[in-house]
């Protein structure tokens, strides 16, 4: 995980030597996850999601990325009543739901497998946070939808919006990955520019976007 880290590797080991070691069921995740090269979250950013949780009161989460169900664990560990969570690989799903049963919190998650972006689309809830991390390419198409679900004073979280460090710097940009980083610019710029939103950008994990909607925004941006 240190490879998709944004921070000097020294930097790195000394946070994380900070954390309390994880033991049981999330500990066996992060093996397995390092095992089969499966992409979680870093242990900066789940600790600084669970941080959030405990002082914001969040009750109710949407995650879009799944994957093995790590980081809805996590979260609901930390304080959630429920977390709603959206994974396309059927592969992943299938671990995933393994892994809520297997933590007792098959009642409190619920998984949507598909496609985020149809998925999204089709519903109605309403959110106290949003945690987006699933293809980056494709944060701004989940936006709107994201938008409309999340409640007022409600926190909208987005993860590797750094991207190895590409999103700053056209000096460690790699060719094949022009398209996502450029639409990860784009993306910061919006949530940077938006009127209705308070937008910080933490260089935590492979970059953290926190934006906290404050207003209803414009019916013209769910379109």
């Amino acid at each position: 995980m240190i490879d998709d880290n944004i921070n000097h590797e020294y930097i790195i080991r000394y946070l994380r030597d900070l954390l309390p070691v994880r033991s049981g069921l999330p500990r066996e995740m992060e093996l397995y996850a390092a095992e089969h090269d499966v992409p979680i979250s870093q242990p900066e950013t789940m600790k600084l999601l669970e941080v959030l949780i405990a002082l914001g009161k969040i009750q109710t989460v949407l995650e879009v990325g799944t994957a093995i169900g790590y980081s809805a664990i996590c979260m609901a560990q930390a304080g959630c009543n429920h977390v709603d969570t959206i994974e396309i690989s059927p592969e992943a799903a299938k671990i995933a739901r393994e892994n809520f049963e297997r933590a007792g919190l098959s009642k409190r998650i619920h998984l949507y497998e598909g496609d985020a972006k149809q998925v999204l689309a089709r519903m109605r809830g309403s959110y106290d946070m949003i945690f987006i991390d699933a293809a980056k390419a494709q944060y701004h198409e989940f936006f709107p939808h994201c938008m409309r679900m999340l409640k007022i004073g409600g926190l909208l979280v987005s993860d590797n919006v750094l991207y190895k460090g590409m999103t700053a710097t056209d000096e460690l940009l790699q060719h094949r990955k022009i398209t996502i980083v450029r639409r990860l610019r784009r993306y910061l710029d919006m949530l940077s520019s938006l009127p209705y939103l308070q937008t910080s950008v933490l260089p935590v994990g492979d970059g953290v976007a926190l934006s906290v909607k404050c207003a209803e925004e414009p019916h013209e941006n769910l379109s």
